[in-house]
This record gives C-alpha cells, sequence and structure tokens, in this order.
C-alpha cells in the first residue's frame, strides 16, 4: 500500500493476505457497480469511496459498471446523474462498463448450464413456486419442471429469448438444491420474460437476467479482483461461487466477493424505493432538492466533494450495520467551509436601524476581512450609511441583565463597523417595532487605532446598507425528518416524520459583493451559517439555500430533550410522596408537559421500553407517556404495551393501576381493550386493599360500559 504505516481496515487486509499469498499486483482490479434505478445517496459515497480509495492505494483500476439488468426501472437520466456525481466526487474510472454489454455471453452461458442439466425453464405460476420453495426452517419440493429434458429446455429458452411467450409464463432457474439451508441455493432464478425497452439495447431482448446471474459473471468478464458488497449480500455469496464454478478457467483470474456493512445515516432515508416515494409523492422538489440524501441533494445544498469524501474516511468501513449521526456530516462540511468560505453579511428577518447623528447624504466604503482562517483570502470593502438592516432577534427595547445585543440605553460594535448606543424605537399601530434609532460615536470605527476604536462592549451585530443591499431568496432548509431513524419501527410509516419545518424560505438582504455570485458558490453569512448559490438564482433574483448552522442545533435541542425526560423521571417519585390531590395533579401538570415537548419518536419510545418494569415510578412514567405524548399507544410496538398495561395493572400502587385503566378506557385500539376484560373484572370483583375510590370509581364505569 501507499501509506503501509496506517491502520488498515478489514478490507485492506483481505487483499494484503491475498496479495500475500500470490496474488500479483498487477491483478488486482476493483470496481463501483450502481444500478441505474435512482440517483445516488450518500450511503453510496461511501461505497465511491471505497471502491476508488482502494484504486488509489494500491494504484489499480477501477471499472464503473452499471448493472442494467431491469429495464422496468433503469434510465439513461440515471446512468448521467450517476456519472455525473463519481465525478464531481473527485474520481476518474478506468472503464464505463454495462452489464448490458454482455447480454449474449450470459445467454450463452445460460445455454451452456442447460446442456450440462444444471438449469431449466420452470412453467409454474410465482404463487405455486413461492410455496413449492418452502421455508428457512423447512425444504423446499422439487418443481414439476425440473426433469424436462435438455432439449425441451434448450427449445423453450431460445422462444423465450425470441418473444414467443407473455411475461410470467416462464422462467429459466439453475439447478441446485431445493433442501439446502440458504433459500438463495434452492434453485435460483437465472432469466424472466419482460417486454421492456431497455435504455441502451432497445427491444432486442425479451429476456432479462437476473442480478445474481449478471452480477459475478460481469466481475469475472472484467477480471475484477475484489467484488465488495455490502452486507445483505452475504447470504448471495455461495450463489456468486456456485455461478462461477460453472463458467469459471482456470487461466483466468477468479473474482472474490466480501462484504461490509452499510452505515445508516440519522434523520434520512437511503433506500432508493423510498427516496423515489418522496419524490413522486412531493414531499420534496426533485431527486436534488436539498434536503435528500441523495449526492447531488447535498451538492445542490452546498456540500463540497471533499466533506463528503472526508465523512466517508471518518465513519469508515465496519462489518456490522451502524446507525450514523447526521451531525459527523454536518461537522465534515462546517469544517471544510470554515477554511473555504468567504465570511459576508446578510440579514434575513430585518428591521431598520437609523443613525440620527450619521449624515443623511453620507456613505462610507469600509474594510472587511474575507475569512479570517484564510490569511490569503484578503479584504473586500462593505458600503456603510445612515439606515441598515440588522436581525430582528438582535435588538430588545427591554433586555435581561445578560443579553449582549442592541437595547435602549446600550452601546454594541457594527461589524467592521462603528460603535452605537440604542436610543429610541418607533412602532406601528399593532405595538411591533418598525424602526431602532441609534446614535453612533464617531471616532469608534474598527480598526482606526483610536482610543474609542478598542473600547470594550458587549457585543457585535453584523448589518447590511439599506440602500446598497441586494434582496435575496434565503431557503432555510433543515433535516428532512423528526426522528432519527424513521424507517425502522414496525408499527410506523417512514412518511410519519416528515419534518413540516425542513424547508423555510425568507427574503433576506445581503452586501453588495454578491451581485457576482453564480451557481455553488459558498459563503458565511456572518453568525446565520453557511450558504451556497442555488441554481435557480439569476443576476435579478438571487437564491441562497441554507448548507448549515454554524452550531449544531439539533444536537442542543436533543441534549434538551433528553434532560426533560431525566427530570420527570426524577419528580415522578414525588408523586408517591405527596399528601394531597393538587399536588399531586400539579407534578402530573409539569411532567405532561415535559412529555409534550418531546418530538423524537426514538427518544419516548425507548424510554417507554426502558420504563416498562416492576418499579411503580416507572410504570407510572409509561403511562404518562402514553396519556401525554403525541402519539397514539398504536405508534409504539403491540408486544411493548400489552406488556406495559400486563405489569400496570398487577401494580402495588393504585395510582398506577388508576392511570392504567383510564389509558384503556380511552385507548383507540379497541382490540387490545378488550385483551385486559377479564383483568379488569378481576380488579372490579375483587379491588385491592389500597385500591383508592377514584379506582374504584373507574373500574366501576369500565365494567359497566
Amino acid at each position: 500500500m501507499a501509506s503501509e504505516e496506517k491502520s488498515l481496515n478489514f478490507i485492506e487486509q483481505i487483499i494484503e493476505e491475498d496479495v500475500k499469498s500470490g496474488l500479483s499486483n498487477t491483478k488486482l482490479r476493483f470496481r463501483f457497480p450502481p444500478e441505474p434505478n435512482g440517483y445516488l445517496h450518500i450511503g453510496h459515497a461511501s461505497s465511491i469511496a471505497l471502491n476508488f480509495g482502494l484504486g488509489i492505494d494500491y494504484q489499480s483500476p477501477v471499472n464503473l459498471r452499471f448493472d442494467d439488468t431491469n429495464p422496468e426501472k433503469e434510465e439513461q437520466e440515471f446512468v448521467d446523474a450517476i456519472k455525473k456525481d463519481v465525478e464531481w466526487l473527485g474520481y476518474t474510472w478506468a472503464e464505463e462498463c454495462y452489464a448490458s454489454d454482455y447480454f449474449q455471453q450470459l445467454y450463452d452461458w445460460a445455454v451452456l448450464l442447460i446442456k450440462k442439466d444444471k438449469a431449466y425453464v420452470d412453467s409454474q405460476s410465482s404463487e405455486d413456486m413461492a410455496v413449492q420453495k418452502g421455508t428457512p426452517t423447512t425444504p423446499g419440493t422439487d418443481s414439476p419442471y425440473r426433469n424436462r429434458s435438455v432439449e425441451e429446455n434448450l427449445d423453450l429458452f431460445e422462444r423465450m429469448k425470441n418473444g414467443e411467450f407473455e411475461a410470467g409464463t416462464h422462467i429459466l432457474r439453475a439447478k441446485i438444491d431445493m433442501k439446502s439451508t440458504n433459500m438463495l441455493m434452492r434453485d435460483p432464478i437465472m432469466y424472466r420474460i419482460l417486454h421492456k425497452h431497455h435504455h441502451r439495447t432497445g427491444d432486442a431482448w425479451k429476456i432479462y437476467p437476473m442480478y445474481d446471474w449478471a452480477h459475478g459473471q460481469s466481475d469475472y468478464l472484467e477480471q475484477i479482483s475484489h467484488s465488495f458488497c455490502t452486507l445483505e449480500f452475504l447470504p448471495h455469496r455461495e450463489l456468486y461461487d456456485w455461478f462461477l464454478d460453472q463458467i469459471f478457467d482456470d487461466n483466468k483470474l477468479r473474482p472474490k466477493q466480501r462484504e461490509f456493512a452499510r452505515r445508516n445515516l440519522s434523520h434520512t432515508v437511503v433506500s432508493k424505493r423510498k427516496l423515489q416515494q418522496l419524490v413522486k409523492e412531493k414531499h420534496v422538489n426533485g431527486w436534488d432538492d436539498p434536503r435528500m440524501s441523495t449526492i447531488s441533494g447535498l451538492r445542490r445544498r452546498g456540500y463540497t466533494a471533499a466533506s463528503l469524501r472526508n465523512f466517508a474516511n471518518t465513519i469508515g468501513i465496519a462489518k456490522r450495520d451502524n446507525l450514523i449521526n447526521v451531525s459527523v456530516l454536518e461537522f465534515c462540511i462546517r469544517e471544510d467551509l470554515n477554511k473555504i468560505a468567504p465570511r459576508v453579511m446578510a440579514v434575513l428577518d430585518p428591521v431598520k436601524l437609523v443613525i440620527t447623528n450619521y449624515p443623511e447624504d453620507k456613505e462610507e466604503w469600509l474594510e472587511a476581512e474575507n475569512n479570517q482562517e484564510d490569511e490569503n483570502a484578503g479584504f473586500r470593502k462593505v458600503p456603510f450609511s445612515r439606515e441598515l438592516y440588522i436581525e430582528r432577534e438582535d435588538f430588545l427595547e427591554e433586555a435581561p441583565a445578560k443579553y449582549f445585543r442592541l437595547t435602549l440605553g446600550k452601546e454594541v460594535r457594527l461589524k467592521n463597523a462603528y460603535i452605537i448606543k440604542g436610543e429610541s424605537v418607533i412602532k406601528d399601530t399593532e405595538g411591533n417595532i418598525t424602526e431602532i434609532h441609534v446614535t453612533y460615536d464617531t471616532d469608534s470605527l474598527s480598526g482606526s487605532g483610536t482610543e474609542a476604536s478598542q473600547r470594550k462592549v458587549s457585543g457585535t451585530l453584523h448589518w447590511v446598507s439599506i440602500k446598497h443591499a441586494l434582496e435575496a431568496e434565503v431557503r432555510l432548509y433543515d433535516r428532512l425528518f423528526t426522528d432519527e431513524a424513521p424507517d425502522s419501527y414496525k408499527e410506523k410509516n417512514f412518511l410519519d416524520f416528515v419534518n413540516p419545518n425542513s424547508l423555510e424560505i425568507v427574503t433576506g438582504y445581503v452586501e453588495p459583493s454578491l451581485s457576482t455570485a453564480q451557481n455553488e458558490d459558498k459563503f458565511q453569512f456572518q453568525r446565520l451559517g453557511y450558504f451556497t448559490v442555488d441554481k435557480d438564482s439569476t443576476p435579478s433574483k438571487l437564491v441562497f439555500n441554507k448548507t448549515v448552522g454554524l452550531k449544531d442545533a439539533w444536537e442542543e435541542k436533543g441534549k434538551k430533550e433528553e434532560n426533560s425526560i431525566n427530570n420527570s423521571l426524577k419528580e415522578i417519585n414525588k408523586y408517591f410522596k405527596v399528601e394531597s390531590k393538587p399536588e399531586r395533579i400539579a407534578i402530573e401538570s409539569a411532567i405532561g408537559e415535559n412529555i409534550k415537548n418531546v418530538s423524537s419518536f426514538s427518544l419516548m419510545q425507548n424510554s417507554l421500553k426502558k420504563n416498562i418494569n416492576n418499579n411503580k415510578a416507572s410504570l407510572l412514567f409509561s403511562q404518562f407517556i402514553l396519556k401525554y405524548s403525541s402519539w397514539k399507544s398504536t405508534d409504539f410496538e403491540e408486544e411493548d404495551i400489552k406488556k406495559l398495561y400486563s405489569m400496570s395493572l398487577k401494580s402495588e400502587s393504585t395510582y398506577v393501576r388508576s392511570k392504567a385503566l383510564l389509558n384503556l378506557r380511552d385507548i383507540e385500539n379497541e382490540s387490545l381493550r378488550n385483551q385486559f376484560d377479564d383483568e379488569i373484572l378481576k380488579l372490579y370483583s375483587n379491588p385491592p386493599k389500597n385500591a383508592s375510590e377514584r379506582e374504584i370509581e373507574i373500574l366501576s364505569e369500565m365494567v359497566k360500559k
């Protein structure tokens, strides 16, 4: 390797062991094999970085191969997008290949397998075949067509190729082992009939190879030394090798399939099917919507190729699937943009600020540093005048002691300009502030070296001169999903977690230096975050996309919600100690408010699950979750809910039993409630000695109902 001193991941160790065992370095060859049925996403970026990174490290060729075996879903648009993404990420492929290049060879090999009596045409329905294939715990049974003669199979297969049959009437299956413990080895399908137009071969073919048949054979034809796949293909390895066994020539290199874990990203989805659903149902505005996890979406949002490569290297390669927090990706882009993005001033929620002692007809062009992280970035001039815009949140008429922005009677500095002091405000008829009037210290210009300029003040505000400002459309993007793992819950649809606030469009004002900004140019709007010019931008209408904030607001929000849960668990113990009903109501109300403010479903689900135990405080807290959270009981795993009610109704505490009864009474899942009828009747017939009057009252109401 180029860098022997670095520690090797398990993929590199496999290659090193093969080289030590006699595989020549000149025989090393890798590939990235996307199916052109959608746009590449962040998960593909890791795979691209792995395969092309190995090519760089070992100075070996890497093919870009399109596994285009399914014309129903594949399009040239996706081929073009994939090529653009790989190039944008900074990689160059050795050869551009297509599985469709090999259709004739794959067909010829299939004929060879038929002649060897290792493949046959099956004419069962898909339903019959599913039954005949068995289950993971029961062996399959032979197809009634498994012992067709070689001659009949050859005739039928050729007629399938010629388009004589309707789709679904016949398939070609490999003849392997219907009793194999690996379901994939139970006579897998090699070809199916599809009367579909292919984006490259047109209407030449009426049958198309299955992925498992085309994959390994394509690797073999291209002499790929190592075929790296994600973990779901581990069971396919046995079939990969079986197919190669049938056509392998000892004089050629035999490819080796090995698997690595997917690196899923939190607060998003990386399933092509689900990404396509988001597009088709218009939850987003296309595959390159900046909220999407697609590479094109990330590029449009302002992510750099370097940041994605750094992200892939940071998370590395693993043997087990893992959920990577999106904050890691956001850290990578902040780190990159901090070095390269020019600093500019923009105001997104403007309020007018008037410097009353500044001459009306005067303007100055002040010097501003472009990027303090880059000594070669230089300086620019920004215009200053009597009337400015500042952010509305940067002023409070009456401010607390630790408020470090502008207020009446207090001084702050305007970035690159003067120290100002709040004097008065003008309001509209509804009491909203329309103007803030201030005075400025004429000797306090930043960098002037005067005593006044060196005076310390509590805060610094960004601003733009109103008469010089450029109006811009600013798209404030946030995470597309509110939950960290939106597609991981059995009882929930991932669309239930779409963030309704993932896009806010505002009209902002930017300094005039941005008049020549081009598509994908990147900037730091000082004190606001990093932004990029969108492709919709024109000279007459600037459009910016927010890439990421300067800080991780979600991490702060997550910690706040976790603290709410932890504090509630501490408070709930007091519920059993206080004497009066008003005190208990107050405690419950406070805990209920905390629960209502938790938006993370995963945090709520985990909190519920962890607190299903024999501790009365834990059970009561879980019942409060069912009562006060925005989620219904049907959103949680049914087994957890059953266990919670079962334990709660057997609790030693009348308060726990009462809350469980009330929740059951109001539960929307009537069938679930009916499962506890016997337990409720038992409690009613023989109430526990410590049963409160309220518990007896609820029991009576439920039994009579």
